[in-house]
């Protein structure tokens, strides 16, 4: 068993950066899924997709939600799922953070959290 994972994002950004760190490393060592989130979706109906997605992606260890955009519909929808041991969520998901997650695949949620959140910060610099 291991840790699932979502990324609820606008649009097809989770797909792509989901199949682009795919591509990368040359295999998902996680259960992932993205789930796109348009402007004219309704969020109650996406809410309802999303927690279905999460119980088909939990085996036991929880879900990582990943979402674009803090404070944004996708994140609003990803946020309205946290349960502690369960469901995760971290915002602001950018392609490092999202290698960082498949590098570490049998980290618990928690410390997968975490490892995701300081991928995001260390990702940053100014050229």
């Amino acid at each position: 068993m291991s840790i699932g994972l979502l990324l609820i994002t606008h649009n097809r950004i989770g797909a792509e950066l989901l199949d682009t760190a795919e591509t990368m490393l040359g295999y998902c060592p996680l259960q992932a899924k993205a789930m796109d989130v348009r402007s004219d979706c309704d969020p109650d109906e996406q809410r309802q997709r999303a927690k279905a997605m999460v119980d088909e992606l939990n085996q036991g260890e929880g879900v990582l939600v990943m979402t674009d955009m803090y404070g944004s519909t996708p994140s609003n929808i990803a946020c309205s799922m946290i349960e502690e041991g369960r469901v995760a969520v971290v915002a602001g998901v950018s392609l490092p953070m999202l290698v960082k997650v498949l590098n570490y695949p049998q980290l618990d949620l928690t410390t997968l959290a975490e490892k995701v959140e300081s991928g995001g910060h260390c990702g940053i610099r100014i050229c």
